[in-house]
Parts: C-alpha cells; structure tokens; sequence
C-alpha cells in the first residue's frame, strides 16, 4: 500500500533498474527471513528502506548484490534475472571496512583498478575525491589517524572510485554520532546530486530516511514484509536541518513509527 502523504518529486525517467517480484528467502532451514517481497527501484532514484531489527532490510540487499540467492520469487538488476554478482553494483557497509595497512589514497585505489582506471589516471581522480569529499591533503594518511566520519567518507569516495550505477548502502552512517551522521547525509545527497545513481539506502534511522530518500519502504517484523510505501515531497537540493522542522516531516515519521510499532511492538 502506498500512503502518500506528499507527491514525491521522482526522477526525470521510470526505468527500473532493480526488481524484487514475489521474492522469499530464508537461511538454511530456518524460518523465513523475508516473504513475498514485491519491489522496484528506478533509474536516478533514491529509496531508502526502514523496518524492526531482523526484518530482512539488509538481506535484500545481499540479494540484489548476488551474495544470497532468493528461496522463491526473481530478482532482477536491469532487466536481467540475479544469478552472481552483477556489474555496477556498489555496497557501502555500516562499518567502513577500509584496510588498515593501505593509506586513503591506496584504499580509494582499489576501487579505481577495480573499475579498469588506468594507473596514470589515478592521482588526478584520487584528488579529484578527495577535493568531492572534503578529505584534500588526507590522502597519505592511513584509517587509524581518521575519525569515523572521515574514514565512512573514504568508503564513500571508494564507492564513487568504482563509478557503480547502482548503490547499495547498508547503515552506512549508523555507527556515527548524531551530528555526524547528519553532516554525512547532506554530504551524500550533495554527491549523489551530482551523480545521481539509483540508491537503496537500508537504516533503522526513520527521520533519516526521511531526509533523505524519494520513497521510504516500511517492513514488517519478521518475516519481513512490505507493509507500506511513502513518498517524500521535498525538493532537491534539500537543507536537511530545515526540514526536520517541517511540520509535513514529522507526520511522515509518526506515521511510520506508528507502521513499525504495530507490527513490531518491541519496537
């Protein structure tokens, strides 16, 4: 179902890039983890999915990557069915996972030779990201001398290294603080303005989905289903402080706490 408290302001074009269609899964013979799962992203889009602990939001992003394979149902990244991992796809974790042993710029570099970046090319991209990032004059610095929101900003910058067309981000500010992972979300959606790929963007972070997203997914408890759909009506570029003090903003985040806590009510 689709509440829609606000017309959202979608991409220029409807293409989608990635489809779940009657999508179950489960691990081993566990019970189900997700069930019956239904759902598209488009091209440009930026859709961010929230939901209880343990509903699925992070599996269906295995799925999509090729790291799990459905129980039932297709999943498909630009129209063809998910059988491996697919080309194009970026996954940026909670946890940065940079190597500690390699510097900023050597950590930036692995994604540049694994998107075939010639050698000669990479100084000037590394700086080129470096400058994007916020991060100039950090690059022979390894991730032991960073804080945290400068190490997920070198995630970041190795995401856009590899160039994907397809982000898949899972928490990825969700250890941070507070006001930190506000800056990292506008710093985000200023990238992502610039290059507008398609974004699933998982969080148990509801005002941050908000802020952030063109729809938001609800789930279910487990197993996870999709109980409801938002769309976001806020133009882009947006000032995110601003509208969290929006009036509009906060009945779409009550509404989705209520839809979590209903089904969830350890939520």
């Amino acid at each position: 179902m689709t509440l829609q408290l606000a017309v959202s302001s979608l991409p220029e074009t409807r293409e989608t890039v990635v489809s779940l269609d009657g999508v179950s899964m489960s691990y081993g013979r566990g019970p189900l983890v997700l069930d019956g799962i239904d759902l598209q992203l488009h091209r440009n889009e930026f859709l961010s999915i929230v939901g209880p602990s343990g509903c699925g939001k992070s599996t269906i992003l295995r799925l999509i990557s090729g790291m799990a394979s459905a129980a039932a149902g297709t999943v498909s990244v630009r129209g063809k069915q998910v059988t491996g991992v697919p080309e194009g796809i970026g996954f940026m974790f909670q946890r940065d996972a940079l190597l500690p042993w390699a510097t900023v710029a050597e950590n930036i570099a692995i994604a540049l030779d694994c998107a075939h970046v010639q050698r000669p090319e990479h100084a000037g991209r590394i700086d080129e990201l470096l400058r994007i990032l916020g991060l100039s004059g950090y690059g022979n610095y390894y991730p032991r001398a960073l804080s945290g929101g400068m190490r997920q900003r070198v995630s970041l910058g190795r995401l856009l290294a590899y160039t994907p067309d397809i982000y898949l981000m899972d928490e990825p500010f969700g250890a941070l603080d507070a006001q930190t992972k506000l800056l990292m979300g506008r710093e985000l959606l200023r990238i992502w303005s610039e290059y507008r790929r398609a974004v699933i963007f998982v969080t148990h972070d509801i005002e941050e989905a908000v802020s952030l997203a063109d729809r938001v997914i609800v789930m279910t408890g487990r197993p996870g289903r999709i109980k409801r759909e938002y769309s976001v009506d806020y133009p882009r570029p947006r000032d995110l402080r601003a509208i969290r003090k929006d009036t509009k903003f906060h009945r779409i985040v009550d509404a989705i706490w209520s839809d979590i806590t209903e089904t969830n009510p350890a939520a």
